[in-house]
């Protein structure tokens, strides 16, 4: 028995093989500092002796941490997002490694705030 596929294999086009050119690199991370301002009052900035930056939420649910050379103990920590739970709701974390691209890490610093509104 035989079947006939009138347009079996495997098709493209040359468009579709051509290259992308993907975000890579770290970039500047003030594009990531810069969403703070847009997101209201309530954070508290610090930059520690290691020139580590910590950004919180005053209520202290909402962290953002960033590691430049590495977070101590993690060298493949460059950026670690953190939102606290609830009682019924457990809270996560997002970490992400030095060389991610600042932006990338600014668009889900800007959508987890955007989720937050202020009561």
């Amino acid at each position: 028995m035989t079947v006939d596929v009138p347009n079996g294999g495997f098709r493209t086009t040359v468009q579709d093989l051509r290259l992308r050119q993907w975000l890579l690199g770290p970039g500047q991370p003030t594009e990531v500092l810069d969403v703070f301002p847009e997101a209201g009052g309530g954070f508290h900035v610090v930059t520690d002796d290691r020139a580590d930056v910590h950004i919180a939420s005053a209520d202290g649910r909402f962290y953002l941490g960033w590691f430049p050379d590495g977070r101590p103990g993690a060298a493949r920590e460059g950026w670690v997002l953190a939102v606290t739970g609830t009682a019924r709701t457990p809270g996560y974390r997002i970490v992400f490694e030095p060389g991610t691209p600042a932006r990338l890490v600014a668009a889900t610093v800007s959508e987890v705030l955007a989720t937050a509104p202020t009561r």
